[in-house]
């Protein structure tokens, strides 16, 4: 009895995951899964009618099949159908890329993206 109690509480107190740990996950997984993120900042955003945040977020791609995937990214973000619990992407935009061959092929990328709250 007394450790059905213990599990009761371990699970109750588990991490949720964030709007930003999800909005990393998804953009993650939309490239393949081939970048390491160099930063992601979030920002609070609101309006007369709205509210949410903004997102940015900065991918290092390294190697030729990064890059390849990278690329696939960049033209894949702009239509890509989010589904983030609670959240609409309103807009999802390329803001950056870098390119760079020495000593190895590089490839830095700046998304950023602007959630709605839904309801």
């Amino acid at each position: 009895m007394r450790n059905d109690r213990i599990e009761r509480r371990t699970r109750r107190f588990r991490s949720r995951r964030t709007t930003g740990d999800r909005v990393r996950q998804a953009l993650t997984a939309l490239a393949e899964a081939q970048p390491q993120v160099l930063s992601h900042e979030e920002k609070p955003w609101a309006s007369i009618t709205f509210a949410g945040t903004r997102h940015e977020l900065v991918f290092e791609f390294l190697g030729i099949a990064a890059c390849k995937a990278g690329e696939r990214f960049i033209a894949a973000l702009p239509d890509h159908e989010f589904a983030i619990p609670g959240q609409l992407v309103a807009d999802a935009t390329i803001s950056a890329v870098t390119h760079s061959c020495t000593p190895e092929l590089r490839l830095v990328v700046t998304a950023v993206l602007l959630l709605l709250e839904e309801g």
